[in-house]
């Protein structure tokens, strides 16, 4: 098989979904706190060994997390030495009142680096899927199905690829992947702007809107691109959306309040 997927135990005893949910993506660039260019080069050292300042910054993270029902996690690391063999996903939803929460290894240089996404919850998923995406190793996607009857809410979270090729072919991937879906978010860091012809074209495809704010999102310091995003479906009402100034990364931190509709809280 050319993409891989996992396939979780599904359940029909998923509790019911709340009126609205609170949503935020973030790529947390393994806790290394960044705040010039300059220092891509002087603390590259702390993508590849431990330092003391990386707990800290995942604890002020973990605290902003506590405010959100549902977060989609890029650029974590699930236990090896540059982490002190910490998962971070696992930490930040311990830490940040999860019951739920799950991993993506992308690229497992064993002992030295567990290239991942994460995905934390505090209801009870039906159903969770991870995807290897298509053109090259290193990047993938989790599916996450939420409510109790055959209408499910479908949060799709990923992390894509640099380069523009690679890009529209993970798209085209993801569109195939939620097509079925009727109510749908999906959200992470996406490395494109919003008047990329890739992403213009994923969203006519998906019939997806953009949902947070017209705000850049990186880099953190002095943000000039928007290339993290969350996307929503027509039958969910976005309450509320911003880009939250929350410096602990390179990238900042993208955050809506949707409300579901009647007919999905209560589907049986």
């Amino acid at each position: 098989m050319p993409y891989a997927s996992h396939h979780s135990h599904p359940t029909d005893d998923a509790e019911p979904l709340p009126a609205s949910l609170k949503i935020v993506s973030y790529n947390v660039q393994v806790g290394v706190d960044t705040r010039h260019y300059r220092d891509y080069l002087t603390q590259s050292w702390k993508h590849l060994l431990p330092h003391r300042e990386r707990l800290s910054n995942l604890e002020r993270i973990a605290h902003m997390l506590r405010d959100y029902d549902l977060v989609a996690l890029q650029e974590v690391d699930a236990g090896s030495l540059r982490s002190g063999f910490v998962d971070m996903t696992e930490y930040l939803a311990h830490r940040g009142g999860f019951p739920y929460w799950f991993r993506q290894v992308n690229r497992n240089i064993g002992m030295l680096a567990q290239h991942s996404n994460g995905f934390l919850s505090r209801l009870e998923p039906a159903e969770i899927r991870s995807f290897r995406l298509p053109c090259g190793p290193g990047r993938g996607a989790m599916v996450t199905e939420f409510g109790a009857g055959k209408e499910r809410l479908a949060v799709c979270s990923a992390h894509l690829a640099l380069s523009r090729r690679a890009r529209t072919k993970q798209l085209d991937f993801l569109s195939e992947l939620i097509g079925d879906y009727r109510s749908v978010v999906m959200m992470g860091d996406l490395n494109a702007p919003s008047e990329a012809l890739e992403l213009r074209r994923f969203l006519s495809r998906t019939g997806l809107h953009e949902a947070a704010a017209d705000q850049h999102t990186f880099p953190s310091w002095r943000p000039r691109r928007k290339i993290d995003h969350i996307f929503v479906s027509d039958d969910l009402r976005v309450l509320s959306e911003q880009v939250l100034d929350y410096a602990l990364s390179d990238h900042l931190p993208i955050a809506v309040e949707i409300a579901l509709p009647e007919a999905l809280r209560q589907a049986a």
